[in-house]
């Protein structure tokens, strides 16, 4: 792959995780009400981590900070979110099964390109050293 390939999709991946991070800072009710029909325990606590974890990790993603963690971590956020908000095999009241199941089947899209983003970024040891600095960059294969 190419290095600007690699650039473009990481960057589309941060901004899939930090746009829907800053829109649940911007009107936290509306996602605990969401959650809430899901019978998601917790609700608010949680949102407020999902909320942070988002925008975090979508910063981490766009400027290349422990992409690999980054990338990993977002894997098990989508694995819980897909079962938590997404059980398009339970009923629930005024959720549409079929939207459900979209959204279920395009966050294991998702998924994969996190898993291929991931694969292909080097590990990074986690230190306070350079913590700003991006990470390094594998030459194209």
């Amino acid at each position: 792959m190419s290095n600007a390939m690699i650039l473009t999709g990481r960057c589309l991946l941060g901004l899939y995780f930090l746009v829907p991070g800053l829109m649940k800072f911007a009107a936290p009710d509306a996602h605990v009400a969401l959650m809430e029909t899901h019978n998601v325990a917790y609700a608010e606590p949680l949102m407020w981590i999902a909320a942070v974890t988002n925008v975090a990790g979508g910063l981490c993603l766009i400027l290349g900070r422990h992409v690999k963690l980054t990338a990993l971590g977002f894997v098990v956020y989508i694995l819980l979110v897909n079962l938590m908000l997404h059980d398009f095999w339970n009923d629930h009241e005024g959720v549409s099964s079929d939207r459900e199941m979209q959204n279920f089947v395009k966050n294991l899209g998702i998924l994969a390109g996190l898993l291929v983003l991931a694969g292909h970024a080097p590990a990074r040891a986690l230190s306070f050293k350079g913590w700003w600095r991006s990470d390094p960059t594998q030459a194209a294969g």
